[in-house]
């Protein structure tokens, strides 16, 4: 889900730009004011494990890529806001110092993974753990749903942004000026992919780590 430098035009990444610079300002004065003393050590950790999750991606058709990025478990832990600045830390970094994702698509990037991913994944987890113990099984099942689907939904809002270009950005001759690929090739694409493989992945670590917290650290599924 990393896109590339050259793969957005300038309406789309200046627009996504536009969009996460109040999230980024918003999430900060938000941890400012909720952050436990507690939990600072849990938010640099989950930016540290996202990056690592991160790093195991596969190119997918379209110029990106596919992989688990850890989203909708930092949230789970820490609350949407912290995934949000945890999971845009560790995509930063990558684009500055490894040229994974590109600089302009910094913005695109973030809001697909880290904002639009951990809002999505903590509303379903919430949604279907309402009620239940923090050590109960149902948090184990809100976790592995609200993970898979988090993760499509960043999938296919990258997809959608890749694909929209053709429509948006031509040349004179009509060849698309940034990425190639129109909605109905980049979209079947990249949801493939997550649906059947990395969304399963994302589950799957999703759950082990809740598993580890109910019985060593309950207190931090509240």
């Amino acid at each position: 889900m990393h896109i590339p430098d050259g793969y957005l035009g300038p309406a789309t990444y200046g627009a996504m730009y536009g969009i996460m610079v109040p999230v980024w300002a918003a999430a900060s004065w938000k941890l400012n004011r909720t952050l436990k003393a507690r939990q600072a050590p849990y938010l640099a950790l989950g930016a540290a494990f996202s990056f690592v999750l991160m790093l195991f991606n596969i190119p997918v058709l379209g110029g990106t890529t596919g992989h688990a990025a850890g989203t909708t478990l930092i949230a789970v832990l820490l609350g949407p806001w912290a995934a949000t600045v945890a999971v845009s830390v560790a995509l930063i970094i990558q684009a500055l110092l490894f040229g994974d994702g590109g600089i302009t698509a910094i913005g695109a990037n973030c809001f697909n993974m880290a904002a639009a991913g951990a809002f999505t994944g903590y509303g379903i987890y919430r949604l279907l753990a309402m009620g239940s113990q923090p050590t109960g099984r149902r948090r184990l099942v809100a976790g592995g749903v609200a993970a898979y689907v988090s993760l499509n939904v960043s999938a296919l809002l990258a997809a959608f942004q890749l694909g929209l270009q053709p429509l948006i950005a031509k040349a004179a001759d009509g060849r698309p000026l940034y990425a190639p690929f129109p909605l109905e090739v980049a979209m079947p694409a990249m949801a493939l992919q997550h649906l059947l493989f990395f969304g399963f992945v994302e589950a799957a670590v999703t759950v082990l780590v809740i598993r580890y917290f109910q019985k060593n650290e309950p207190e931090m599924l509240m």
